[in-house]
């Protein structure tokens, strides 16, 4: 049985030669040949390599379409493969409206070599924002999904509507310094950055999911205080 990746080593990911093989595979072969080619292979090798291949795109650093996926399917939405738009929707069964989400994941990776490390903190962003889509948000005022993961596994997710005040103006007074007179054609800011600061009292916060007390102790010295001290009270 080959080893399953390491999430803690770097330098295992991508040692697992029957993955690289059926990656290889995929785009080079008819499915008749790669089904015939996975019945021959252990129930044993089957696992290690679903669970390589899960380990490598939950923590992907230029993908959160996994991530995206699950958060969606845990808060009741339908999830969206689509790359622009909404990452998911849902019809209101008290109002029969169709509720459209926007997922904000983030990973952190507690073998990072950064001088000062990236901490969880309930933060999210928006890149390339503009003006106009900060009205078209505004308009639609889709729910928000703020989800933090500590090595690919999940720590929590939060929902708020977009059109809460504290969140709204943070994002605000990033568009007015980038563009103080409105929009420029082809000009973007290129990350709306905000933290759970700017939601952790919005009257619309929910709390969708949130690991044990037993994984929180565990992974606090990757949580800000803030956020730690706030799950903590929350978790069962």
């Amino acid at each position: 049985m080959d080893k399953p990746i390491d999430t803690n080593d770097r330098n295992i990911i991508g040692m697992n030669q029957d993955l690289l093989q059926l990656i290889k595979d995929y785009t080079t072969k008819e499915h008749t040949e790669i089904n015939a080619s996975l019945l021959g292979k252990s129930k044993d090798n089957l696992v290690s390599m679903l669970l390589d291949l899960l380990t490598i795109y939950y923590n992907d650093l230029n993908s959160s379409t996994m991530r995206e996926l699950v958060v969606a399917v845990l808060a009741g939405y339908q999830p969206s493969l689509e790359k622009l738009g909404y990452n998911g929707f849902r019809q209101n069964t008290l109002t029969g409206k169709v509720e459209h989400c926007e997922i904000k994941p983030r990973n952190v990776r507690s073998d990072s070599t950064a001088k000062t490390p990236r901490k969880l903190d309930g933060s999210g962003n928006f890149t390339d924002y503009t003006w106009a889509k900060f009205r078209r948000h505004q308009e639609e005022n889709p729910n928000m999904l703020v989800a933090g993961f500590l090595d690919a596994h999940l720590i929590h997710i939060f929902e708020f509507s977009f059109n809460e005040q504290g969140f709204t103006s943070r994002l605000q007074e990033q568009l007015e310094r980038r563009f103080p007179t409105g929009d420029i054609t082809s000009e973007y800011l290129r990350s709306a950055q905000f933290s759970f600061t700017h939601y952790k009292d919005a009257e619309s916060l929910k709390t969708i999911y949130i690991a044990s007390k037993q994984e929180l102790t565990k992974a606090q010295p990757h949580i800000t205080k803030n956020l730690f001290n706030y799950l903590e009270k929350t978790a069962q």
